[in-house]
């Protein structure tokens, strides 16, 4: 077996979505005069497994499942034999215990100030993170074939991420930031809702029903809009209520990219028009992040 096999089911292009959270969050607390380097590496270190955990479990689930079997884009470990089931199940559960290690770490040192119970508590959500990254696509109950994998994108990819690296990083939970949370929320699920789109007629076929599905493309399209545009708007509101420099408005840099997302995404119509699509999108989020929180810093 051959390792460039796991690396490509690790699906490493995901991580610059996943790290903008981290660094977004990092920056808002910053701003504020609050930052650990500690703190913000095994944050990055948390994210990396929780990340090639989702990627390994989605192939995993999705392999047995047979919805690879005829996608549009990578081939998938699992659907293409590269990679057994039962060898992908085994590297789930070493995922599983590296990000309940490395979550529990970060949990300890970044809360040893505050009462155990809010470290108990910040433990308690890595847990549940890592049984969302399984359940996304593993069970008869996977709720990722039940048009919930949006909403766990938002909590997890948003506010878990955003305001609790934030919250790591000052101890303080300040409600502005829910703000900045959802517009990268918000363009994470832009992002699953361009797979979405790409994969909707494979998906329609085995019954795993995406909100792409159940909206249909036109629907999806639509919806797709509303993510970005509404994603833009919260990060401008946030600059009204928590006004800064002349520099907080950085990030309309990363708005052309942004919006020619979603003109191409309302343009396609093949599954093929929106694979080059995601991997924009990732980049467009990852330069969102940075301008926003490097904006808040100058």
């Amino acid at each position: 077996m051959q390792l460039k096999h796991w690396v490509a089911a690790a699906r490493l292009r995901t991580l610059p979505l996943a790290f903008s959270s981290i660094i977004l969050g990092t920056c808002l607390a910053a701003s504020n005069g609050h930052y650990d380097t500690l703190i913000f590496i095994l944050s990055l270190l948390t994210t990396l497994c929780y990340q090639v955990l989702s990627n390994y479990a989605n192939d995993y689930g999705d392999g047995i499942k047979g919805s690879d079997a005829n996608r549009t884009g990578e081939q998938r470990a699992v659907a293409s034999g590269w990679i057994s089931s039962q060898q992908m199940r085994k590297a789930v559960i070493l995922f599983s215990v590296l990000s309940f290690v490395f979550g529990s770490w970060l949990s300890i040192i970044a809360t040893r100030d505050l009462p155990i119970i809010v470290t108990l508590g910040f433990i308690g959500l890595g847990v549940l993170a890592i049984i969302a990254a399984i359940t996304y696509t593993v069970g008869r109950r996977a709720y990722g074939y039940h048009g919930l994998g949006d909403l766990s994108v938002l909590l997890f990819f948003g506010y878990v991420g955003v305001v609790g690296s934030y919250f790591l990083q000052s101890n303080l939970l300040n409600w502005e930031v829910f703000l900045p949370a959802t517009s990268l929320g918000f363009l994470a699920i832009g992002v699953l809702n361009l797979n979405n789109m790409r994969d909707i007629e494979e998906d329609r076929k085995n019954n795993k029903r995406t909100l792409a599905v159940l909206m249909g493309l036109r629907g999806a399209k639509y919806y797709h809009g509303a993510l970005l545009i509404l994603a833009l708007d919260l990060a401008y509101v946030y600059n009204a209520i928590v006004p800064g420099s002349f520099w907080q408005n950085l990030y309309f840099l990363s708005i052309p990219l942004v919006l020619l997302n979603l003109y191409r995404a309302v343009k396609g119509q093949q599954s093929a028009d929106f694979e080059p699509l995601l991997k924009m999108l990732a980049l467009a989020t990852l330069l969102f992040a940075l301008l926003f929180g490097i904006g808040q810093l100058i």
